[in-house]
């Protein structure tokens, strides 16, 4: 039995699903919601106190967007050609984005974070003919749209955050964006008729475009837009904005719901509420479902190679399958690869799935392998098809031998009540080659006894996997803009003192 309609779908001759009827382009899709709902709101960029600053309506994103793509074409930018997008979240930026779309260009989103080595490094790998910089007017011109771009042609090059050396850019397709769409959708993660969705992480990550500013755009529904996040302004903004839609990362729910005002905020408007990227422990998927009482809550995992939205979580399953993230989406094939004990590599195929990376062919041939994904995560699938993260491939510890799941021990330890969160990596060791590590954060206004959350893990995991090393940090984790922890960050900083035991 399936969770999700699968009605309207084919597969092609190598076996891969696709939705049928969808539009040819993202362009096309803009097209259709302009022409059924011009008048409506599109955009809502927020000032810093969360009160609107900027809207758009359909009408004038897609005048807008077509000038910006007639001043790209006046600097010389032609189809196909890579625009870098430097620019933080705001309507400028969506302004950007679908400008290059109408330009037959290729949209190369830049991680605001990055460092200018990184940035620089991007720029030039993609070699981009024209870079949006922060606090430059964007290109204006007489107003221009391609409207023969196609669904295999390149729409954008999203470059991973360069957690392992320098990044690689993923080529998605306009058939990419528009498969993630339809599956947000058909997930519920969209809910019908006119809504408003938050969009509080960055646009330049595949969650805040992928599955949040383009099915909204295509749904005529409204993208309300923070500049950047501060808790604060997160619950205003869901309250006076009238927010239906939410996603996020787990850590950031909890800090909103442990704010000592947050019983000041009226959460019951919020229909759809979406977490990710991180284990979460039931104490917390139970604060969340009391806290926003009238929301479906879902778990999710996806990528930036697949586009977003890989697996979801159905709403009715998040207390009973908490260690989930749920099922295959619509148009998406699960496998394990080099199985043990039950725990593979998760390999994923799909219309979804990128066209490669950009100008690395053998960083492609690596990772592209007869048309499946090689996710790097190592999972397990239950009898009905929910899967569960367990590591990063790369993360696994070695313990003597004995392989240790940093997920897994990062859930239990999740679990206790004064822990708010942890990331778990292998010590070297001499005699053992690793020993297990925690790096624990305590929720705000809790104390770790490192004594005490030891004895908590040996009730829950077997003695090997329980930590030998605990360093307790009083600041938040570390984490890139899809919610991953930066271990790698981590382990060059962090001092682990004397084993435990």
């Amino acid at each position: 039995m399936s969770h999700f309609d699968l009605s309207g779908i084919s597969r092609d001759s190598r076996g891969v699903a696709h939705y049928d009827n969808r539009p040819d382009s993202l362009v096309a899709m803009l097209r259709a919601t302009v022409d059924s709902s011009a008048g409506a709101e599109a955009l809502v960029e927020l000032d810093a106190d969360s009160n609107p600053a900027l809207s758009r309506t359909y009408r004038e994103l897609w005048e807008g967007a077509s000038r910006v793509a007639g001043g790209l074409r006046a600097a010389g930018v032609r189809r196909g050609d890579r625009v870098a997008i430097r620019l933080g979240n705001g309507i400028a930026w969506s302004l950007a984005f679908f400008g290059v779309q109408m330009a037959g260009a290729t949209a190369v989103p830049v991680n605001t974070r990055f460092s200018e080595q990184e940035v620089e490094y991007v720029v030039s790998d993609s070699g981009s003919r024209f870079v949006f910089e922060p606090g430059a007017a964007l290109p204006d011109g007489p107003a221009f749209v391609d409207e023969t771009v196609g669904p295999g042609d390149i729409s954008a090059i999203f470059y991973t955050s360069g957690t392992t050396g320098f990044p690689k850019g993923a080529m998605t397709t306009h058939r990419n964006f528009l498969a993630n769409m339809e599956s947000c959708r058909r997930v519920n993660l969209v809910p019908p008729g006119q809504f408003r969705n938050l969009v509080s992480v960055p646009l330049f990550h595949v969650t805040g475009c992928n599955s949040q500013l383009l099915p909204t755009c295509e749904a005529g529904g409204t993208t309300v837009i923070m500049p950047q996040f501060q808790v604060q302004a997160f619950l205003k903004a869901v309250v006076a904005q009238s927010i239906d839609v939410l996603a996020s990362v787990p850590a950031i729910y909890w800090l909103a719901i442990n704010q000592k005002n947050f019983a000041d905020f009226d959460t019951r408007g919020v229909k759809r509420l979406m977490y990710g990227g991180a284990p979460t422990a039931p104490d917390l998927i139970a604060r969340i479902l009391e806290s926003f009482p009238n929301a479906r809550v879902s778990n999710s995992y996806g990528l930036t190679e697949s586009s977003s939205l890989t697996t979801w979580l159905p709403a009715e399953y998040s207390v009973i399958k908490p260690e989930s993230v749920g099922v295959a989406s619509p148009i998406v094939d699960l496998k394990l690869d080099g199985v043990s004990d039950g725990v593979g590599e998760l390999m994923v195929r799909g219309s979804n799935i990128v066209a490669g990376y950009w100008n690395k062919p053998e960083a492609t041939a690596d990772t592209f392998v007869d048309g499946w994904l090689r996710t790097g995560d190592l999972a397990r699938i239950d009898a009905e098809g929910f899967v569960q993260i367990v590591d990063r491939k790369k993360d696994m510890v070695n313990r003597g031998g004995e392989n240790v799941y940093c997920v897994e021990v990062e859930g239990a330890l999740a679990a206790h009540p004064d822990v708010f969160e942890s990331a778990v990596m292998g010590v070297p060791d001499a005699m053992m080659g690793e020993k297990v590590g925690a790096v624990v954060v305590p929720k705000p206004g809790h104390s770790i006894d490192v004594a005490d959350v030891v004895a908590f893990a040996k009730s829950r995991l077997a003695d090997f996997k329980v930590p030998q090393y605990m360093v307790v940090r009083t600041e938040m984790l570390p984490r890139n803009p899809g919610g991953k922890i930066l271990k790698k960050s981590l382990r060059q900083t962090v001092e682990w003192g004397k084993a435990l035991r």
